[in-house]
C-alpha cells in the first residue's frame, strides 16, 4: 500500500479523479490502547465495520485476539488473515449451513441467540456438541443510539429469562449480552443494560459464565459530541460492582466504530458547484451511505493546491455521482465558500463503515487506497490539559 505524509501531499501528487479512501493506522493503535487501558475486561473487534485487510492486521498487531463476526465470510476472511485468533459468530440469526461450517471447519465455538428456534439450530448444526460458548442476546433500550438495533434483536426480558435456563443446560458456557445501539450519546444506557442482566440473575438464580456489553460506543461529529469516553468506562466499572456478586463474571465488549472511526477518511472532487450543493465524485451508494438516510455528518476539510481558502465558511449539501436522487446528503457540511468545480474535499470519520457499504451502482466505484500519517480532522481522544502542561513543563 503507498503512502504519504499527508492529505495534501497525497492530492497534489495524484490529483485523482476518482474517490480515494485513506488509512492511518496510528489512530488504530490509539484506539485500542485506549480499550486495553480502560475497559475491563476482553476486548472483540466488530469486523463488520471495517474489515479491510490492513485494517485487520493492524488490529492483531495491536493485541487485539479476538473478532465479532456476523456471517461465514467474515469468519473465511479472518481465518485467510490469522488462524489463531479467537472468532465469536455474535450474529443472532444464522443459517444451519453457516453454523455446522463455523463450528467444523473453523473452530467457532462461540454463538449469540435471541430465541428457542436459533438455539435448536445450532445444537442439531453441531451434532449437540458439549463444548459450545453459548451467548442469550436480551433486548434493551437504544433510546441514546443513533442507530437504533433494538427493533430487530434480542429477547425480551420475559422470553429471556427461560431461554437463559435452557442455554445453561446446553453450553459449557453461558454468556449474556445486550447491545445499545450504534453510535451511543449517553453512557446510562450501559447501566441500564447491566441491570436487565442483574435482574435475570435474581431471577433466575444463574450467575452467566461471560457478560458481553456489546459495542455502541461512539466516536465524535462535528454534530454528535458525547462525553469523553473515559466516562462511559467508569460507568460501565461502577455498574458492574453494583452487581454485587462474590466472583464478577468475564467481561467482553464489541467495539467497532470507537476503534476505527478516526483511522479512516475519503478525499472527493467537486465536479460541479449549484449554489449550496456540490456535485462530487463519491456519494451514498459509495463510502458515504451513513451521509444519507443516517444523516451522519462528517467533518470536511477543503484542499487546494495552494488557491487561496476564504475565511468565510458555508454550509453545503452534497449530491453523489449516481443518477439516482436518492444519492443525496444534506450535511450540513461547512467548507470555505469559495469552493468550486476542482477542488477536493476530505470528509473524516469514515474509518468505521466507510468501506463496508460500497456498490458499484452505475459503475461508480472505487478501491484506490493508501496510507497517510497526518492527523484526523477530528479526535474523541484530546489529550487532557493536565498532560498537555506536563509535556511543557
Amino acid at each position: 500500500m503507498r503512502k504519504f505524509k499527508s492529505v495534501n501531499e497525497l492530492v497534489n501528487t495524484l490529483k485523482p479523479d476518482y474517490p480515494v479512501y485513506c488509512i492511518r493506522t496510528d489512530e488504530i493503535k490509539k484506539s485500542i490502547k485506549f480499550f486495553k487501558d480502560n475497559f475491563p475486561g476482553k476486548i472483540l473487534y466488530a469486523v463488520k465495520t471495517n474489515p479491510h485487510e490492513k485494517v485487520i492486521k493492524h488490529i492483531i498487531a495491536n493485541g487485539v485476539k479476538d473478532f465479532d463476526v456476523a456471517s461465514l465470510n467474515e469468519i473465511k476472511l479472518i481465518r485467510k488473515i490469522n488462524s489463531d485468533v479467537k472468532l465469536h459468530f455474535m450474529h443472532t440469526i444464522k443459517s444451519k449451513e453457516s453454523i455446522s461450517s463455523a463450528y467444523f471447519n473453523y473452530g467457532v465455538k462461540s454463538f449469540s441467540i435471541d430465541n428457542k428456534d436459533e438455539l435448536r439450530k445450532i445444537l442439531e448444526a453441531t451434532n449437540q456438541a458439549k463444548d459450545l460458548k453459548l451467548f442469550v442476546r436480551i433486548a434493551i433500550s437504544n433510546e441514546h443510539a443513533e442507530i437504533d438495533l433494538s427493533r430487530k434483536f434480542g429477547a425480551l426480558p420475559s422470553e429471556a429469562l427461560g431461554l437463559v435456563r435452557l442455554c445453561k443446560e446446553h453450553s459449557k458456557k453461558l454468556g449474556i449480552s445486550f447491545h445499545v445501539g450504534s453510535q451511543c450519546m449517553e453512557k446510562i444506557s450501559y447501566s441500564k443494560g447491566i441491570r436487565e442482566i442483574s435482574n435475570i440473575i435474581k431471577k433466575t438464580k444463574i450467575v452467566p459464565d461471560i457478560i458481553n456489553i456489546g459495542g455502541g460506543f461512539p466516536a465524535v461529529y462535528p454534530d454528535l459530541k458525547p462525553e469523553p469516553l473515559e466516562k462511559y468506562m467508569d460507568e460501565i466499572k461502577k455498574s458492574l460492582k453494583n452487581l454485587k456478586l462474590n466472583k464478577l463474571p468475564e467481561i467482553i465488549c464489541e467495539p467497532g466504530r470507537a476503534i476505527v472511526a478516526e483511522s479512516g477518511s475519503t478525499i472527493v472532487k467537486v465536479i460541479l458547484r449549484k449554489k449550496q450543493n456540490l456535485y462530487i465524485n463519491d456519494g451514498t451508494y459509495g463510502s458515504l451511505f451513513d451521509a444519507g438516510v443516517p444523516n451522519f455528518i462528517f467533518p470536511s476539510k477543503m484542499i487546494t493546491d495552494g488557491r487561496i481558502q476564504s475565511k468565510k465558511l458555508s454550509s453545503f449539501s452534497f449530491f453523489g455521482p449516481t443518477c439516482d436522487s436518492l444519492d443525496y446528503m444534506k450535511g450540513p457540511f461547512l467548507l470555505p465558500n469559495n469552493i468550486k468545480e476542482g477542488d477536493y474535499i476530505e470528509l473524516g470519520q469514515l474509518g468505521a463503515y466507510g468501506l463496508t457499504f460500497r456498490t458499484n451502482f452505475n459503475g461508480f466505484y472505487s478501491n484506490e487506497i493508501f496510507e497517510v500519517n497526518d492527523k484526523p480532522i477530528m479526535t474523541i481522544h484530546e489529550e487532557s490539559k493536565e498532560k498537555v502542561n506536563s509535556l511543557v513543563a
